[in-house]
């Protein structure tokens, strides 16, 4: 079979609560982002976490027996491949990034 690129080849969809397009990737090195990022256990493990709601770094790593350098390298690689959203807000013991999904489903054609 002959390999032929094209400009539409692979095309991956967001989509919120409601089965709505949130966002339609079609750019080959974002959707490799994505791809790559759900390629970790931990990741989708920390994904399946927050769907319920956000939650802040501290708690997910308490949560999932890890430690929070390990969850904030990881979140960091989710926020990047553009899966989750993080907001701050103020804690008790500074600042507290709060992680939270930013598609409820990922859809990829080809």
């Amino acid at each position: 079979m002959e390999m032929t690129e094209t400009s539409e080849l692979t095309v991956l969809e967001l989509l919120n609560e409601d089965n709505e397009v949130l966002e339609i990737i079609d750019d080959d090195k974002e959707i490799e982002d994505i791809v790559k990022a759900l390629s970790s256990k931990t990741r989708r493990i920390i994904l399946q976490y927050i769907r319920d709601g956000p939650k802040d770094v501290s708690n997910i790593a308490s949560s999932l027996k890890m430690t929070e350098a390990n969850i904030s390298a990881q979140i960091k690689k989710l926020q990047e491949a553009q899966l989750i959203t993080c907001d701050y807000s103020s804690g008790l013991h500074g600042v507290r990034k709060i992680s939270k999904l930013k598609a409820k489903q990922i859809v990829i054609r080809f």
